[in-house]
């Protein structure tokens, strides 16, 4: 059973792939739902590395340790991913030997893939035809903004205080809305200041709620009113709008394949492990329906 295994392998992988933090950093709901998804992965390593196909697969150390390199870039502080294995009763060979069981599972499963049908320019253009609704570019926005905080240590950015400083800047700014950039240099207390305010390319789901519902109603050029999100008080501008468009078929084509492709090796791993284990749990070995991926 996969519960008497030690889980602090892949409990760090799951943390660091979906939580961004080490199991040390996460909820108790996370970590019950990390242990979960470490459980089940542990699972499914046990049948793929059972398989005939995994018989043949070995790793270099070299690619051992380009992983465990990789995985020490994904803390910030030097010595930090020393500490979380220690926090997790893990030491250095330990990793070193489940990185090669996580590896030579991914290579047995682009093994079980590799014979799939190439999709083909035609194949991908009908998908595109098919599913016009999935080629859609958002309406971008480049929008500018200004913001006073609310910090209660400091006198100037009390909340009456900064509410008084944000709408002096609104009313000089709805007499001439030219001096946003301008203001936004001389005011704003976001980084973006030094830009004149530019947020850059806006689509929805980028902003906070408060901002974003105020931005997509502006026409470009126009200045909106004081707008309050978790941040402070913000005033907003649009510079210029463009309009939701289909993407070109010719513009994605390549990147259409490539992703259609992946989606086909995906599903044929997945049926392939599902296989195995509906195998394992009827207590009888299973085969590698070659012509059935074959023809994916």
């Amino acid at each position: 059973m996969t519960d008497s295994k030690p889980l602090a392998y892949p409990l760090l992988r799951v943390a660091l792939q979906t939580y961004h933090c080490s199991p040390t950093q996460l909820t108790r709901e996370q970590r019950q739902q990390a242990e979960r998804i470490a459980r089940r992965k542990l699972d499914i390593e046990d049948a793929v590395l059972s398989s005939a196909e995994a018989a043949a697969v070995t790793i270099p150390p070299q690619q051992v340790e380009q992983v465990v390199k990789q995985m020490a870039a994904e803390f910030v502080e030097d010595g930090e991913l020393e500490s979380t294995l220690l926090a997790l009763d893990l030491d250095q060979d330990t990793l070193r030997t489940a990185v090669a069981r996580e590896l030579r599972v991914e290579a047995v499963l682009e093994r079980i893939s590799a014979d799939l049908k190439p999709v083909t320019d035609t194949d991908a253009r009908l998908y595109y035809y098919m599913n016009p609704e999935r080629f859609v570019r958002p309406e971008m926005r480049v929008a500018r903004h200004i913001l006073i905080t609310i910090n209660p240590d400091f006198p100037e950015n009390q909340r009456e205080a900064a509410w008084q400083r944000i709408n002096d800047i609104a009313r000089r700014l709805k007499k001439k809305p030219e001096r946003f950039a301008e203001q936004a240099l001389k005011h704003s207390e976001c980084p973006t200041s030094l830009q004149g305010g530019v947020m850059g390319n806006v689509t929805r789901g980028k902003l906070y709620p408060e901002l974003e519902e105020v931005l997509f109603t502006l026409a470009p050029g126009q200045v909106s009113d004081v707008v309050e999100s978790p941040l402070g008080f913000h005033i907003m501008l649009c510079d210029s709008v463009q309009p939701s468009a289909p993407l070109l078929l010719d513009d994605i084509l390549p990147a259409l394949r490539g992703k259609l492709e992946q989606q086909q090796r995906e599903r044929a791993q997945k049926r392939w492990i599902n296989e195995l284990l509906r195998a394992r749990d009827a207590g009888h070995p299973s085969t590698h329906p070659e012509g059935r991926l074959a023809n994916g």
